[in-house]
Order: structure tokens, then sequence, then C-alpha cells
């Protein structure tokens, strides 16, 4: 009887591999932002919403652009000077 091939040991994946990048379609990134579809739909149309990739027809959002858009909407209070300044241009927008 003959002794069973050696594997080689599972590694553990690298923290230097890169992960690939997840993409959602409108429904999954509003779902994943809390967001109507609509919502995600008009800021395609008039600006101010996160980045998204056309690929063909489809719309797709990358889950990390999702979240550093998410980010960027982000403050303390409502007196933060940066709150102001944002809901000033959103306001000028509409």
């Amino acid at each position: 009887m003959r002794p069973a091939p050696l594997r080689p040991a599972a590694t553990a994946p690298s923290a230097k591999t890169p992960q690939p990048q997840r993409y959602l379609n409108n429904d999954e990134a509003a779902q994943h932002l809390r967001l109507s579809p609509r919502t995600l739909e008009k800021q395609r149309v008039i600006g101010g919403g996160p980045r998204f990739r056309k690929f063909g027809r489809r719309v797709m959002y990358a889950v990390a652009d999702l979240d550093a858009w998410a980010d960027l909407h982000s403050f303390e209070a409502t007196s933060d000077p940066e709150y102001a300044e944002q809901h000033a241009a959103d306001s000028r927008a509409r």
C-alpha cells in the first residue's frame, strides 16, 4: 500500500491581495444606502449622487464608491460648517 501524496497546506489569502470590486445594480445600491431606487436614478441625471458605471445598458455601483459617497455625507451636527455648505449647495441645485 502506497502512502497518500502530500498536499500543500492551504494558505490564507495575503493581506496584500486586492479583493475584486463588488458591483450592485440600482435596486441593490439603493437598498445598501437605504434610499429609494428613484433617488439614485434622479441623482444620476442631476448629479450629486455616488459614482456609477455603465456596462452596456446596465448601471452598476461599486460598493466602495457607495461607501465613499456616504462618508462624504457624514456630519457631527447641523451647525457643522461643512454641513451648512453642503446643504446650501444641494438646495441651489434644485
